[in-house]
């Protein structure tokens, strides 16, 4: 697995579990990488000030890290009448994020355009499906992410749509840019709150 890959893989772990209640052990399986790897990037980001033990020490600064080194991911644009309807009766893994999901879950955004990761391997059942539902290869309203099945960790329902679990929503939205980044951060700060409420 490439690195950067396993590097995503752990952060979103460490998000989406920030209390320190995980064991290294647990970590690598969740992560689906090794122990050694888990140990030696937790060392990495302890001599950063972000992590103490398995323990998120400084949220924000955590995600933002993420957000440098990320992996960026390949996409797809159409354009389609009604993308949620196709995503919603789809058989195909998926999660949705950034607009779509955003208005979902904090409604700061209008979903001006639905982005979901899918599965690299589903990319051409995927093309098959929007062509076949009257939709236009290019830039438009509806863009695939090719994604690794790790993208789907801790996938939140709501109102009968997958969607990506927080941290990685907010990562998404931070990296898109203008009103999108002004959402990350607002929901950025609700997170933290929780996070530390619950600890």
């Amino acid at each position: 697995m490439p690195r950067g890959q396993t590097q995503d893989r752990i952060i979103r772990v460490l998000l989406v579990n920030p209390q320190g209640t995980l064991t290294k052990y647990r970590i690598s399986k969740l992560a689906d990488c090794s122990w050694q790897w888990v140990q030696e990037f937790l060392r990495k980001l302890e001599s950063k000030g972000l992590t103490k033990g398995t323990a998120v020490a400084d949220y924000a600064s955590l995600v933002r890290y993420w957000q440098e080194i990320r992996l960026k991911r390949d996409s797809r644009e159409y354009l389609l009448q009604n993308p949620l309807d196709l995503v919603r009766s789809s058989v195909l893994t998926y999660a949705l994020t950034t607009y779509q999901a955003e208005n979902m879950i904090q409604h700061y955004l209008f979903p001006s355009r639905t982005d979901a990761y899918v599965l690299s391997e589903d990319l051409e059942k995927w093309h098959k499906r929007i062509l076949d539902a009257g939709g236009l290869v290019g830039r438009g309203n509806f863009r695939i992410l090719l994604a690794d099945s790790h993208v789907f960790y801790d996938t939140l329902g709501i109102s009968g749509y997958k969607i990506v679990c927080r941290p990685q929503l907010i990562v998404d939205l931070l990296a898109e840019g203008g009103s999108a980044t002004e959402a990350g951060e607002l929901l950025l700060q609700k997170v933290i709150t929780h996070a530390l409420s619950t600890v």
